[in-house]
């Protein structure tokens, strides 16, 4: 509904890479390893939630990948071509035609009730923490 609707969604993904010879081979040194890692996750994500973004990092914009414009493009022509032929070698009356647009329109109808429903917007909200405590919860563990 929020591409219908015009809405722009933005996603906002920072990725970090640890390669395996880097960590700890300790199980108590993989435990500390996990709650630091958790601890700059967190001021990361503070920082982000401040300035709107991650650091003063360059920004990577990955662009949109040509081949799935090329794959709907490709299965809007087909679906059209599709939808033609059948039309042409099984000729309906107008009241046939009418009766499946209605039903194809309900069932949309009803389908977008059904996805605005199951959105996680209205689902229960999570418990959440204040950052300090999930900090000092971190830390003792």
């Amino acid at each position: 509904m929020d591409m219908l609707e015009a809405n722009i969604v933005q996603v906002h993904v920072h990725i970090e890479r640890h390669l395996m010879q880097d960590l700890p081979e300790t199980s108590s040194g993989i435990a500390q390893w996990c709650r630091d890692i958790f601890v700059a996750k967190d001021a990361l994500l503070e920082l982000h939630l401040a300035k709107g973004k991650f650091s003063d990092k360059e920004y990577h914009d990955i662009g949109r990948p040509k081949k799935s414009l090329f794959v709907i493009i490709s299965w809007s022509c087909l679906l059209i071509f599709a939808t033609v032929k059948f039309f042409e070698w099984f000729p309906f009356s107008v009241g046939e035609i009418a009766f499946c647009t209605v039903f194809m329109a309900l069932v949309m109808i009803l389908m977008q009730i059904l996805i605005l429903f199951s959105q996680s917007e209205r689902s229960t909200p999570s418990k959440v923490f204040p950052p300090d405590a999930l900090k000092e919860n971190l830390l003792q563990t």
